[in-house]
């Protein structure tokens, strides 16, 4: 175990790049283990930007990224130094041929955003604000399986979640801020999707919009 903390979205790549070149397959026991626990960030961030990608459409893969980051998310809540996952999760893995190829198209993103950040109103990432952001992310975790039988629609609160993880690991309260609009706007504009969705075609429209959705990405 390195219990490394990560300084930056490069570092983050890095570490797990670094794991990809051991072996075959990366397990999540495998991440937790390299970054020693204590990581809360990553383990926020990396699963919410993994469900915006065609991955995310998958069925059944943005409620399972969902439970992961909310339980995550309840650990950082209540203060505990250490993050626990289930021996199951642990054994989770996936093929370090897809996330060498997932880690060099996010290099670019991941060097924009490191030096873009750092050092801003940095007491918002501590103290009583993480408890605000975790709350806040298990908010956006609920909202996640009712919005998965609309096509992207689970990806507006992923992506605040994953400003948010982003924001713990460079410690910018600017991102923060920014990450809490994020998040009242993919709350709002959920909830107004659902039901007007729901409402222009009764539950028998939600039912072909779910259908639509699992024949597309089948």
């Amino acid at each position: 175990m390195r219990n490394h903390e990560p300084e930056g979205v490069e570092d983050v790549l890095g570490e797990l790049d670094d794991l990809a070149a051991k072996g075959d397959h990366v397990r999540i026991g495998d991440v937790l283990d390299d970054f020693g626990g204590r990581s809360f960030g990553p383990f926020i961030m990396l699963p919410a930007l993994l469900e915006i990608t065609p991955v995310g459409g998958i069925p059944g893969v943005p409620t399972f990224l969902a439970v992961v980051i909310a339980l995550v998310a309840v650990q950082l809540l209540f203060g505990t130094d250490h993050i626990w996952m289930p021996q199951f999760l642990q054994n989770r893995a996936v093929t370090s041929k897809k996330l060498h190829k997932g880690i060099a198209k996010l290099r670019g993103l991941a060097h924009w955003l490191d030096e873009h950040s750092h050092g801003r109103l940095e007491f918002i990432t501590e103290g009583v604000w993480v408890k605000v952001a975790a709350a806040v992310v298990i908010l956006l975790c609920c909202t996640v399986p009712p919005l998965e039988v609309l096509p992207f629609a689970s990806s507006a609160p992923m992506l605040a979640i994953a400003a948010i993880g982003l924001a713990l690991i460079v410690r910018d309260g600017f991102v923060m801020l920014a990450a809490f609009v994020l998040a009242m706007a993919a709350l709002g504009g959920g909830t107004y999707y659902y039901y007007s969705s729901g409402e222009e075609g009764g539950s028998g429209g939600m039912a072909a919009i779910g259908t639509i959705h699992y024949r597309a990405v089948a």
